[in-house]
């Protein structure tokens, strides 16, 4: 916190008196600062109200019957309110009157605004509907996972949302055709996959004469556990079989027949340059995701020195163990030897789910020597639900609820266990658990004296820049037991440093998919399966998957700095604080963070 630098501060300045007017402005500051804390937590409110679904994650039970507006409309007034704030803020505040915490929120709630501003002409170019998700399996994780039932009104919300994923799918399929129509049409890749999930949702009760269906028993098990008479269980089950069977399934319908309208109008897959306006929009999505003004060319240069250097690191783990032939050889033989593979079993899943457990548990042991605040709530790790393995990522994490009442969950994509790295379990349980994202994302929820729009947003330059810091940090720690531990580490290091060569090349230097495959096999040990299903995500997602690496390497530069700069004054824990204290940051506002820390301890 921010608290902790002043009192710093505070501790090595002499005492002078306390004059009257020092005490007047302080308690005016201190005002103006409750007054901005409560403006921005109106705000967010305001806009989280226009978003059912980011309230249900929250926790709240606010608009618990409805979904999201999927409309343009819906984007355009949400936009609209975002600028209205924006104007209301900058009439009300003034910068110089607010305390350093203040200010800082100040700068991140404009900086938020116009960052929407400049994407918001970009917004018919993003596809609601890719490999990497959609709604027939983002409405399913929401309600399973999110949409809890304490009473007969809770349920009773659920129907009306199984009930309202209609309306959603026929929105999201009118945005498909109208996308189509202006020649925005997704790559070849995704139609299978995205088709292949939605039906996976309507196998079982009511939809067949199978067992219960995900959804049927997911409700069936909340409602049984509810304290209700039997006659009104009864209704609910049968109003939502109702409900599945009826506007559900026909919504599921209507999202099909778009996918299968549109999918032969797809000619190959191809970066955004191939979109309208697409070089513009590349430009913007790199801004965004990296929070600084690297271009596509700075990005791909950046990459490539990296995916060098982390290859000598990985040369000298060969060594270590002994392997006798080439880089390229011993990625073979991590690919392929059964002793890196766990059985294509159930037990098999089980057993990573087991050692991926463990992991965190290491983690966790360790951790007070490395930071000195931890995040109170509690961290799972989920194999992916069945039904979206084929369009979810391979690995990610799911933040706690507001109140504390669910806990960070870390999923993991089993698809596949013949695909899936014993060596890759630790350094990416290590990213997305613990010391990773459950260490930032968890924490900054738990944040006090920040509004709300920075407790619950973030920049990926900073989220997953921690996240792949958290991957080498995990070796300091103590984690990993062994050399083949710290290849797999290297491994996910240099599947970052790929990324910048691949996001850039294939949005800005226009490489097929073909040519991104081949240079992600030729660089790295990831098996098959990941590598096609990164590379795809890369061409619908342009721009994300810069920011991991280029958010660590200003990590570490900042702490290079700091040890630098204070030699034996330097703390690994306080650094830790100095990065997480005030949660996620643009790049820019992170390093000044980091100069007040080191500027404190060098007094």
């Amino acid at each position: 916190m921010r608290l902790a630098i002043a009192l710093l501060l505070t501790s090595v300045l002499p005492l002078a008196p306390v004059h009257a007017s020092a005490v007047a402005q302080t308690a005016s500051t201190s005002a103006q600062d409750a007054a901005l804390l409560e403006f921005l937590d109106k705000a967010f409110d305001e806009r989280s109200n226009l978003q059912p679904e980011t309230l249900t994650q929250l926790g709240l039970k606010t608009q618990y019957y409805r979904l999201d507006d999927y409309t343009d409309a819906g984007a355009v007034r949400e936009q609209a309110l975002a600028e209205r704030q924006l104007k209301e803020m900058h009439a009300r505040f003034r910068p110089d009157q607010l305390g350093e915490s203040a200010r800082v929120s100040y700068r991140l709630f404009e900086y938020d605004v116009e960052r929407r501003r400049e994407s918001f002409a970009f917004r018919t170019l993003r596809f609601p509907v890719t490999t990497n998700g959609s709604p027939a399996g983002d409405i399913p994780v929401l309600l399973i996972n999110n949409h809890k039932i304490d009473t007969v009104a809770d349920a009773e919300a659920y129907i009306a949302r199984l009930r309202d994923t209609n309306r959603v799918m026929r929105e999201v399929a009118a945005t498909m055709r109208e996308q189509a129509a202006a020649g925005i049409i997704p790559n070849k890749v995704n139609f299978a996959p995205a088709r292949a999930d939605a039906k996976k949702v309507l196998v079982g009760a009511p939809f067949d004469a199978g067992a219960d269906s995900t959804l049927l028993a997911d409700f069936r098990k909340k409602v049984d556990a509810l304290d209700a008479p039997a006659a009104a269980k009864a209704k609910l089950l049968s109003d939502a079989s109702a409900a599945l069977k009826g506007p559900f399934q026909s919504g599921y319908g209507v999202l099909i027949a778009a996918i299968d309208e549109v999918e032969p109008k797809s000619k190959g897959n191809f970066g955004v340059w191939s979109l309208p306006n697409g070089d513009a929009y590349y430009a913007d999505r790199l801004k965004g995701s990296t929070t600084t003004d690297l271009t596509a060319d700075q990005i791909h240069d950046l990459g490539l020195k990296q995916v060098a250097a982390i290859r000598q690191e990985m040369e000298a783990i060969k060594r270590e163990v002994g392997f006798d032939g080439t880089l390229e050889q011993f990625f073979d033989h991590i690919r392929t030897d059964p002793q890196f593979k766990y059985p294509n079993t159930e037990a098999g899943r089980e057993d990573y789910l087991k050692d991926a457990r463990a992991v965190i548990a290491s983690a966790m042991a360790a951790a007070p020597r490395y930071f000195s605040v931890l995040p109170k709530a509690a961290l799972e790790v989920r194999a992916v639900e069945k039904w979206r393995e084929a369009t979810a990522s391979t690995a990610f994490y799911n933040p706690p609820s507001a109140d504390g009442s669910r806990p960070g969950i870390y999923y993991v994509n089993l698809v596949d266990m013949n695909q899936t790295q014993k060596v890759q379990v630790a350094g990416i349980a290590a990213h997305e658990g613990a010391p990773g994202h459950h260490f930032q994302i968890a924490r900054q929820q738990e944040l006090v004296g920040i509004p709300k729009f920075r407790k619950f947003g973030g920049y990926g330059a900073y989220v997953e820049g921690w996240g792949l810091y958290s991957e080498r940090l995990a070796n300091e720690m103590g984690v990993y037991k062994g050399p083949y531990d710290r290849f797999g580490m290297l491994s996910l290091q240099v599947w970052r440093a790929i990324r910048l060569v691949l996001d850039t090349g294939i949005h800005s230097k226009r490489w097929t998919r073909e040519q991104a495959i081949a240079y992600f096999r030729a660089n790295s040990s990831v098996s098959d399966t990941d590598i096609a299903r990164e590379v795809d995500r890369y061409f619908n997602w342009p721009g994300q998957a810069t920011s991991y690496m280029v958010g660590q390497l200003k990590i570490a530069e900042l702490r290079a700095r700091a040890e630098r700069d204070l030699g034996a004054r330097f703390d690994i824990r306080e650094f830790h604080e100095a990065i997480l204290s005030e949660g996620a940051l643009p790049l820019n506002i992170l390093e000044e963070q980091v100069d007040r820390y080191i500027a404190s301890k060098r007094k």
